[in-house]
């Protein structure tokens, strides 16, 4: 459009500089609405829920037509409510897929897509009225996902105003799924990409990823034609600038309990403006009636899935006599009065001296405060994976080793949660006595974390040096916590 501003000041202007300010102005205003790793529908402890997010979208639209939603992955598992059946079979993230297809445009696999079955996720896909893009991410044959694109152009505006968006995708390889493979020659494939979708005549470049945030950072310092990283992955909210171009990384908490609002305002090559807002997701939003309907549908289809399975959403096990703690801000960076019980659990129920697990396994993202009653909905929701506790006989050195990587992995699913283990300054103990190198203990920890799949702790999987399986099933994880609890808030 041609805008002309005349004033006396203009003119003075003009007259003095032998210049005109009837200049060419082309400003075109896109909006998008950034979330990651969202496994619940309803909102957590007041924040989140998908209903308000929907509403949030249709307010943003009012700003701009231009206006999509992102997912940066991870949206099927985990959840207690994914736990129901319907005719026999787990719903595995229909919910997800339904209460987002209201307002959803894109999506990326991130790692606990392939928590399910594969034909459950080829079928989740197509339920999906959204685009699912994924540049690195392949079947085990190396084919690609059918429905799946590897990257996408869109146009917005028309004439000397259009603008072209360009998207790839990248997925972190922590995945456990044995019919899925991945290209992690990261750099590589994010250089094809990003010259695929130069070719396609893309203006503006996102990379949507579900990486740790290393690796985001690696990509916005070596590829600077990337305009903007939407990541995920971490759970919790990070804004980051790194390379010769500043280039942002964003990440939102998990759950919706924030959102990313990047407001993207382009005036030609070379002017290209970003300003992105953290909005937190609360009762300030009101809920979309449309998704507030499918989310109280599947709501329904879960009490009534669990019921028939003799599992009664509000039976009470316990009544917390201290705040039980499970939000990821935490368990991932610090014990709390739930991994406590947990870690205490795990040593009842096999007989170990001592006890750790992943910080991961806990997913209820939540708080049972004092005084409320946990319920068996409850003991699903903090451990919708479920697994069994498996005694191992460990060297003092190997198990140092895993306790130091414990702290080294602080702010991921990997940081470890102990019982009958402190650590003070240098020192480990165990039972109040510090840790010797050459004694061999009796400790417990997570089937899951034999599988060798932690960050960190690949040496955890059996048969290895300093470490032997005395009873891979020793006890029910969920069984273990349900007896703790009784045991520490008797009633």
């Amino acid at each position: 459009m041609r805008k002309c501003i005349g004033s006396w000041v203009i003119w003075l202007t003009v007259l003095l500089l032998g210049t005109t300010l009837c200049a060419q102005e082309k400003a075109v205003r896109i909006n998008l609405l950034q979330l990651n790793d969202v496994y619940e529908m309803a909102p957590i402890s007041g924040q989140g829920g998908l209903a308000r997010v929907a509403s949030l979208k249709k307010d943003l639209q009012k700003e701009t037509p231009f206006t999509f939603a992102f997912l940066a992955g991870d949206l099927v598992s985990p959840s207690g409510i994914g736990l129901a059946k319907i005719d026999g079979e787990r719903i595995a993230g229909r919910q997800m897929i339904e209460s987002m297809n209201p307002f959803l445009d894109y999506m990326t696999f991130g790692n606990h897509e392939f928590d399910i079955k594969q034909d459950q996720l080829l079928a989740r896909i197509n339920e999906s009225r959204f685009t699912w893009v994924s540049s690195n991410v392949f079947h085990k044959d190396g084919s690609r996902f059918d429905k799946v694109l590897p990257n996408v152009v869109f146009q917005v505006g028309s004439g000397e105003d259009q603008v072209r968006i360009g998207i790839f995708s990248l997925t972190i390889n922590s995945a456990g799924a044995d019919w899925v493979t991945y290209n992690m020659d990261l750099q590589a494939v994010a250089r094809e990409q990003v010259d695929i979708l130069k070719q396609k005549k893309a203006d503006i470049i996102i990379a949507l990823t579900h990486l740790a945030y290393p690796q985001d950072v690696d990509l916005a310092e070596t590829i600077p034609e990337i305009d903007l990283i939407m990541g995920g992955h971490e759970h919790q909210n990070m804004q980051l600038f790194r390379g010769l171009d500043f280039t942002p990384v964003f990440k939102a908490d998990a759950n919706a309990r924030t959102a990313y609002i990047h407001r993207l305002t382009w005036g030609g090559p070379g002017k290209l403006k970003i300003s992105s807002q953290l909005r937190v997701i609360d009762s300030s939003l009101p809920d979309d009636v449309e998704t507030a309907r499918v989310v109280k549908k599947w709501l329904d289809i879960a009490t009534d899935s669990f019921r028939k399975e003799g599992i009664e959403i509000g039976a009470r096990i316990a009544v917390a006599k201290d705040d039980l703690d499970g939000r990821e801000a935490t368990i991932r960076n610090e014990p709390s009065r739930l991994t406590e019980i947990l870690a205490m659990g795990m040593v009842d129920i096999s007989g170990a001296e001592a006890a750790f697990f992943n910080g991961g396994s806990i997913r209820i993202d939540d708080q049972i405060m004092a005084g409320q009653s946990v319920s068996e909905y409850d003991i699903l929701r903090i451990l919708p994976f479920g697994g069994d506790v498996s005694l191992l006989e460990m060297e003092g050195s190997l198990l140092s080793r895993a306790l130091n990587q414990g702290l080294a992995n602080r702010g991921k699913g990997g940081y470890l949660q102990w019982a009958n283990i402190t650590h003070n300054k240098d020192e480990w103990q165990i039972n109040g006595k510090p840790l010797e190198e050459t004694r061999k203990y009796k400790i417990a920890v997570t089937s899951f974390l034999l599988t060798g799949k932690e960050e960190g702790l690949e040496y955890l999987k059996p048969p290895g040096p300093g470490l032997r399986v005395i009873k891979e099933n020793a006890g029910d994880i969920r069984k273990a916590l349900s007896e703790r609890l009784k045991k520490e808030f008797p009633q």
